[in-house]
């Protein structure tokens, strides 16, 4: 169980300290009106500048609601300066993906009194860009969050997930790091429910920083931590272990005919990713409304084509991917899934660095063997 610790305000306490020092100053000596209106100023710098940097990033979209009420949350509690760099669209199951050797738009947006960006790329190339110095002044906030998500991250899920990504990203630059989910349901779960999620994990955030300006909140991994469906009626908090569940890969075929456009999928030889990012910008310069839906699909289209060597003759077919739940057997309380499932919050250290079981070892270094005695 991880004890959900208060932040105590010290930045009050330092500046009323500050204050009464520069009073008894002012009464031991006189000074110039100039001199005065100095030392005001000083007094009045702002207190932005001395909080600690929190960065928070999604995969959902920069106006998903999970992102938008965590902002408003941790604005709200005033001890902290918080920044935001987050994907422009949707990019649920972009995992750790880079967006290498094509351009990436950014542009101010405003969220809840936060410095924010939106950028059209993935959860990834926010945290890298934000942590670069090119964008902020700033190169090492004390803490990076990625989400409120919507959907689990749970088990395998891990490694599709554009909101552990982001969050690992920041792990692999040095930065400690929390990415956090919301296990949604379709036709239970409620937007709603991401105001109870940022309630529940709010506690959590406050004492991480606290333990990251000690020097004793952990640095070899970063957190995930997974709420359930019913956010505020979690049994608490419990450390639980990457299990190896995952949603079944499902591949159906689409038609041409209900697929519009289909017959110019990729006709001018640009990359899908340009493809994807142009229309990213045209759509942010049309000012298309972005909509939260109720459920997350990952649509993934791709282009079968024959072998023969005469585009007239090249054999196309298109295919959707969708991720269908599945039930799994394992009866592992310590596992992630399984503790969502029995209502608690899911808190799992994942480590940026593959740690391979003994066995695995063994059973590599004898088929190796194996291979050179041949």
């Amino acid at each position: 169980m991880l004890p959900p610790g208060l932040v105590a305000n010290l930045q009050d306490v330092l500046n009323k300290k500050g204050n009464n020092n520069a009073n008894e100053q002012q009464q031991r000596t006189s000074t110039s009106n100039e001199e005065e209106e100095e030392e005001d100023n000083n007094n009045n710098n702002n207190p932005n500048d001395v909080k600690p940097i929190v960065l928070l990033t999604n995969a959902d979209g920069i106006e998903s609601p999970g992102l938008v009420y965590l902002v408003q949350a941790l604005v709200n509690e005033g001890l902290y300066n918080v920044h935001v760099c987050a994907p422009q669209l949707d990019k649920n199951v972009s995992g750790h993906s880079l967006t290498l050797k094509e351009t990436v738009a950014v542009s101010s947006t405003d969220i809840s009194g936060a410095i924010a960006y939106e950028v059209s790329g993935t959860p990834a190339d926010c945290v890298s860009l934000a942590l670069s110095g090119a964008l902020f002044s700033w190169s090492k906030p004390l803490l990076v969050i990625s989400g409120i998500n919507q959907g689990s991250s749970c088990g395998h899920h891990s490694f599709y997930s554009g909101v552990v990504g982001g969050a690992r990203e920041a792990l692999l630059s040095g930065v400690p790091s929390l990415s956090i989910s919301l296990n949604w349901k379709k036709d239970e779960s409620k937007e709603s429910d991401f105001k109870d999620a940022v309630s529940v994990c709010l506690p959590l955030i406050n004492a991480a920083i606290r333990d990251i300006e000690k020097g004793v909140f952990p640095n070899s991994c970063s957190l995930h931590v997974e709420i359930p469906t019913a956010p505020l009626t979690n049994k608490g908090f419990k450390l639980t272990k990457q299990s190896i569940w995952r949603s079944t890969l499902s591949w159906k075929a689409v038609s041409a005919n209900r697929h519009p456009g289909a017959g110019n999928f990729m006709s001018n030889q640009q990359s899908l990713g340009v493809q994807l990012a142009q229309l990213g910008r045209d759509a942010s310069a049309a000012g298309a409304a972005r909509r939260m839906t109720t459920q997350k699909k990952s649509l993934v289209e791709i282009e079968s084509v024959g072998v023969a060597g005469k585009s007239d003759n090249r054999v196309k077919k298109y295919f959707r991917l969708e991720f269908e739940d599945k039930e799994h057997d394992d009866t592992n309380e310590d596992l992630d899934f399984r503790a969502v499932e029995n209502g608690f919050v899911s808190v799992t250290p994942l480590s940026a660095h593959s740690n391979v079981e003994s066995n695995t070892v063994s059973e590599a270094s004898d088929w190796l063997s194996t291979f050179y005695s041949t």
